[in-house]
């Protein structure tokens, strides 16, 4: 199983941003992700990669994920091939249609119903298939007519050695269906239409729903086998699972009882056996080969994660 590392806490430096990248690094994780919001990411995804980039030499370092809004998708290809080269082909880029209403109230960019968003989401994903094929890199100029999408004569330059892995998350089953097609890894993420962490959400976060999920993604992959991901967004190891379930609760107004949480695939909350155990459930459950997790959480997941290995 892979796992993978959430980069939510402050960039303060340079030097503090090294230093967390080669930890990450050092203590085994196979990617380290950066995530793309306007207040809530502690720094611009791309940028803080390649700095990864020039200090890490084994990790593959991943945009969990990269809001489809944010950037025209003839730019986001440029961006992602001159980072591939830069990491030395350990990119994994992962994409998603937007959805936070902060972002879009922040920044001033305007909030399309979901249908324009993800036909936008398929254009761009369509695009970067084509510049960065599965069995490598596209060696030929690309034209495309697509859902927001123009292109003419459009290279890869720099030119990369080998195609980033290409990451799709989602919760809703049109999405999903379209990762299912597309991407080299699905992210079964929780249903965030509302445009925030509400009821509907967390509600998508249960084991019937995943089930559901994960269905409809291997319905649309067909021979297709693509890595399953997901994240664990309440982790830590304890003896006093239902305590520490409590807290997080009460600390993100979440509308769920504590035994709801613990329940969910994205809470690994318990001692550290039964988190291992937790994690081979993920795996023999639902096929998940790739888990995630956030920064704060790791010190006290690693006993697990190393117990699990």
């Amino acid at each position: 199983m892979e796992f993978g590392v959430l980069m939510m806490e402050a960039v303060t430096s340079a030097g503090q941003w090294r230093d967390r990248a080669r930890r990450m690094e050092d203590d085994g994780l196979s990617t380290l992700h950066a995530t793309d919001h306007f207040d809530r990411a502690p720094v611009s995804p791309l940028v803080a990669l390649a700095a990864a980039a020039q200090v890490t030499s084994r990790i593959r370092l991943g945009t969990l994920v990269l809001n489809n809004d944010f950037r025209t998708p003839a730019v986001l290809a440029k961006e992602i091939a001159s980072l591939s080269v830069l990491c030395d082909g350990r990119l994994e880029i992962g994409v998603g249609a937007g959805w936070m209403d902060d972002d879009y109230e922040v920044s001033g960019i305007v909030r399309e119903p979901a249908g324009r968003r993800i036909d936008r989401l398929g254009g761009t994903l369509e695009l970067l298939r084509a510049l960065f094929p599965r069995d490598g890199v596209a060696t030929a100029a690309v034209d495309l007519d697509a859902p927001g999408v123009a292109v003419r004569d459009l290279r890869n330059i720099p030119a990369p050695t080998s195609s980033p892995r290409l990451f799709v998350g989602g919760g809703g089953r049109r999405v999903l269906g379209l990762a299912g097609r597309t991407a080299d890894v699905v992210g079964i993420n929780f249903d965030v239409r509302e445009g925030r962490l509400g009821a509907h959400a967390t509600a998508s976060a249960t084991a019937a729903a995943t089930d559901e999920k994960v269905a409809w993604v291997r319905a649309a992959a067909g021979d297709r086998d693509p890595l399953l991901h997901l994240v664990a967004y309440w982790s830590e190891v304890t003896e006093d699972p239902e305590a520490a379930a409590a807290r997080r609760i009460a600390a993100l107004g979440l509308d769920l009882t504590p035994d709801e949480l613990l329940a969910s695939p994205h809470a690994l909350i318990g001692p550290a056996g039964a988190v291992a155990e937790r994690l081979a459930e993920l795996r023999e459950r639902w096929g998940f080969g790739y888990v995630s997790f956030y920064e704060q959480d790791l010190p006290s997941m690693l006993p697990a994660l190393h117990r699990f290995s």
